[in-house]
């Protein structure tokens, strides 16, 4: 029995952290055709990528602005996607759509809001916005459940136990994970994880919050990108886009980083509200 509930438990975490097929297989090629609700504070126009196109060789010391109004990590940009560009690149600068004080967390030391229908994670002090994070959820069919929990274990090199990733065969990484729900009405309990991944610009999980992770994709993915000539990936430069490990170390806080799987008493609670974008 024991070894029934672990093995779900491990298939669950492999599927909900895992690329998808949907973005392994390119089908979405256009973030244009993703709307948010904040998209029409900004005016944008579509932009189809070269090959020799870089983030930061396009937009310059906004890059990132612009990569997180598209909700897409460095990996994903290449040739061949389009991409929302904003007319005006200040206009995206320290891009957030989500409110800077949440009122009714006001008396909260530390408050996490998932906003599903802009692709967003917000983490609050005392109802002061301190982080506004980029995300990818679930696809359809395996959206990522919608209500209050709370972060109750964290995992620096979480992984799957069983399952490898498609394209190099290591086992599927989930790093810095942080546990907000362990859905006990479901045979084998499967669990729901915020955790490092790439980020496509559209849903594309199992059920797990997508953070980025760009150290976890250089050690899993830049031999595989020069293999099969993925241009510039693999040579990734500083700053790291590393949104996973920023809200670990906020959620571990002054208790120190235990290293490996522990549950904890001093977890935030999580609000998860709307739905993704079609």
């Amino acid at each position: 029995m024991k070894s029934s509930i672990l093995r779900a438990i491990a298939l669950f975490a492999l599927l909900c952290s895992a690329s998808g097929s949907i973005a392994a297989s390119g089908k979405i090629k256009s973030l244009c055709d993703l709307r948010y609700p904040s998209d029409a504070r900004i005016e944008w126009e579509c932009r189809r990528l070269k090959w020799t196109d870089t983030a930061e060789g396009l937009f310059g010391d906004k890059w990132q602005d612009v990569l997180r109004f598209n909700r897409m990590d460095r990996r994903h940009f290449y040739g061949g996607r389009s991409i929302k560009v904003p007319k005006r690149l200040e206009e995206v600068s320290n891009f957030t759509p989500l409110p800077a004080t949440y009122p009714d967390a006001a008396q909260e030391e530390k408050f996490i809001l998932v906003d599903q229908s802009e692709m967003f994670l917000g983490a609050y002090e005392y109802g002061r916005l301190v982080l506004s994070l980029p995300v990818a959820l679930g696809v359809e069919g395996h959206r990522v459940p919608n209500g209050e929990f709370r972060i109750d274990a964290v995992d620096r090199r979480h992984r799957s136990n069983l399952y490898t990733m498609e394209e190099i065969g290591r086992r599927y990484p989930m790093h810095y994970g942080l546990r907000f729900y362990v859905d006990k009405s479901v045979d084998g309990w499967p669990s729901y994880w915020i955790h490092g991944r790439d980020l496509p610009g559209h849903p594309a999980s199992h059920g797990c919050i997508g953070l980025y992770d760009e150290e976890m994709q250089i050690e899993y993915y830049s031999r595989y990108d020069r293999k099969v000539n993925k241009p510039y990936y693999h040579e990734l430069k500083p700053p790291l886009l590393e949104d996973a490990k920023k809200l670990y170390m906020w959620v571990i806080g002054p208790h120190g980083d235990p290293g490996a799987f522990q549950k904890i008493s001093y977890g935030p609670r999580v609000l998860i509200i709307g739905t993704p974008p079609a």
